[in-house]
């Protein structure tokens, strides 16, 4: 069994799929996925996300602001107040984004401190995105304590040894289909040097679907073959590879439901 440790699944495109979402989670099932992570973006969407997954019990929840949704001061209130929600295992997606998002740093900063304060009060790990703002990241994390709620820099990017300083602080590293695109080169090696015990796959759909399925709406089920991947990257066999992450994922997200029971009801 595998886990697809990120997704947005209130971000699927059901019209470009031609499936709805509870076919969507079958077809993961069907190839052995056994639990999902849904990601929060906005505060704003949390509830709408809360609705779309609640009727599944093999999918957890994230509570957080992306800093490609950071214009504004995040309300660290509002944040303490719904992250405390029962399906809530995570705090984020929060972090830094200084590739897209050029002239947001200061409020991205103070944002990624709030979500770490928050993850340590509530004692649940931080989902860290993060792109061109390796330095930054680090520090702040050192900063505000995240080494003591911990937690993942997921669908994972940058150097060697950023990914090193992060897992020195125990983080774990989330690898998504990117590491399958052909100019991965640099991404491979990483991975190569990822310790199976800090190592997580994601496929953070509906975006960056792997090999081969690029150009199609990405989905849970394509976490698999990310998977084979990363065990094949790291000479490992595959049932070796999915135990490993699959371990690694409920030991980070230790609040998460580990039924394979998948139901309709909760």
């Amino acid at each position: 069994m595998i886990v697809d440790s990120h997704c947005h699944l209130d971000r699927l495109d059901f019209d470009k799929l031609d499936i709805q979402l509870p076919e969507v989670l079958q077809a993961a099932r069907d190839k052995q996925v056994e639990h999902f992570l849904c990601v929060s973006v906005t505060l704003d969407q949390f509830p709408n996300m809360l609705k779309v997954i609640e009727p599944f019990k093999d999918v957890s929840a994230s509570c957080g602001v992306h800093p490609l949704n950071q214009s504004d001061a995040l309300n660290k209130s509002e944040l303490l107040e719904l992250a405390q929600h029962p399906r809530v295992v995570a705090i984020g997606e929060t972090g830094l984004d200084y590739y897209y998002a050029k002239d947001t740093h200061q409020v991205q900063q103070e944002s990624f401190a709030g979500h770490i304060d928050v993850a340590n009060e509530l004692k649940k790990p931080l989902i860290i995105h993060t792109r061109d703002a390796r330095k930054d990241t680090i520090d702040i994390m050192k900063a505000h304590n995240a080494q003591d709620c911990g937690g993942v820099l997921h669908c994972f990017t940058e150097d060697w040894d950023m990914a090193k300083k992060a897992i020195d602080m125990g983080f774990y590293i989330s690898i998504s289909g990117i590491v399958t695109f052909k100019n991965a080169v640099d991404l491979q090696e990483v991975v190569k040097k990822l310790p199976l015990d800090r190592l997580l796959i994601e496929t953070d759909s509906p975006y960056l679907a792997p090999v081969p399925h690029r150009g199609k709406t990405n989905q849970p089920a394509y976490v698999q073959d990310v998977a084979y991947f990363v065990a094949d990257l790291k000479g490992l066999q595959y049932k070796e590879l999915a135990h490993a992450t699959t371990e690694n994922f409920y030991q980070l997200f230790s609040l998460a439901n580990r039924s394979n029971q998948s139901s309709e009801s909760i």
